[in-house]
């Protein structure tokens, strides 16, 4: 069986290498397509010389130790719609209209159509996939890692809120910048129920701009059968416009509290009102009295955005992201 795949492949990124790697492990031929100069000039502003391109192709291949052929092309389609011989491609989102468009082209040259096999993109860091053209401009490197810091946008000029992005994505990226938004949440000053997931949401969308990643955190209150909850919400957004959330623990408020968020309080006044300890959302708030300083608001808050990240941490496991 011969299994096919093309491309430019100006740099041997991840991309390519997944691309590779799932044409190898169909245990066929691997032919790969590489686009002349000519033909590479007529949509790339700029590319690698072929002798360089071919050579780490050929290297990556013969490092596997797979049974691989290599050819020149000067068109889009290649041999592919006139192959009787090969059975499958390999391509990645963006080209798989292309490979549609071979096999339409097979039809009518009374041949098989090949089997499509779809790659989803590798992504950076930021969200975006990885591609030649950002690593030549210096954006990523061939793993997708930032060749500048990651720009992480907070909807809110609350410290806390900010301190806790930093910490939670400093756990998991090495070189980023952190910044607040002063925007609306768009929901009630005291969010109830799935108010409270919204305004994390509009609170990211609204504070994205510019940044790699817009973080939304919204705090709110939940009655079930024995009592008041706080739970906090988080949104994280990208340039893709993907959305990750989660939410932070959740924990009782006295009923005296409960009581007052019934009335019309916010639970920041009332627990301030009657503990003297919120001070506006500027001190260790409830959490931090209900545990005796345990429990930090910034640490709590840093769950909630750890929790929204889990899917872009182990991308692998989430393959919607």
């Amino acid at each position: 069986m011969k299994v096919g795949l093309g491309g430019t492949f100006n740099v041997l990124h991840r991309g390519h290498q997944k691309l590779l790697e799932t044409a190898i492990a169909s245990g066929g031929e691997v032919c790969v397509a590489v686009t002349s100069d000519e033909f590479s000039a007529q949509n790339k502003a700029y590319f690698v010389p072929l002798n360089e391109r071919i050579k780490r192709v050929e290297d990556y291949l013969r490092a596997r130790n797979c049974h691989y052929s290599l050819s020149v092309i000067d068109q889009a389609a290649g041999s592919a719609p006139y192959d009787p011989a090969l059975e499958m491609i390999v391509v990645s989102p963006e080209t798989q209209p292309a490979a549609e468009w071979i096999n339409s082209l097979r039809a009518q040259n009374k041949l098989k159509p090949l089997q499509i096999i779809t790659v989803p993109h590798v992504l950076a860091e930021d969200g975006l996939p990885i591609s030649s053209s950002r690593i030549l401009a210096g954006e990523i490197d061939e793993n997708g890692k930032m060749q500048r810091p990651l720009r992480i946008a907070v909807g809110s000029l609350n410290k806390i809120k900010i301190d806790a992005t930093r910490q939670a994505f400093s756990k998991f990226y090495q070189n980023i910048e952190v910044f607040g938004v002063d925007v609306s949440s768009g929901v009630p000053e005291q969010p109830k129920e799935d108010e409270t997931r919204q305004g994390s949401i509009n609170r990211a969308q609204r504070c994205l701009g510019t940044a790699d990643y817009g973080v939304g955190l919204e705090a709110g209150v939940f009655e079930t059968i024995d009592g008041l909850y706080d739970v906090q919400y988080c949104t994280i957004i990208d340039k893709a416009g993907k959305m990750t959330i989660g939410h932070g623990p959740g924990f009782r408020y006295p009923d005296a509290v409960k009581e007052k968020v019934a009335a019309g309080w916010t639970v920041g006044d009332a627990f301030n009102s009657m503990y003297e300890w919120e001070r506006k959302g500027l001190g260790e708030g409830a959490i931090g009295c209900l545990t005796k300083g345990v429990v930090t608001r910034t640490q709590l808050s840093e769950q909630a955005v750890i929790a929204a990240l889990v899917p872009r941490i182990k991308r692998e496991m989430f393959p919607e992201i």
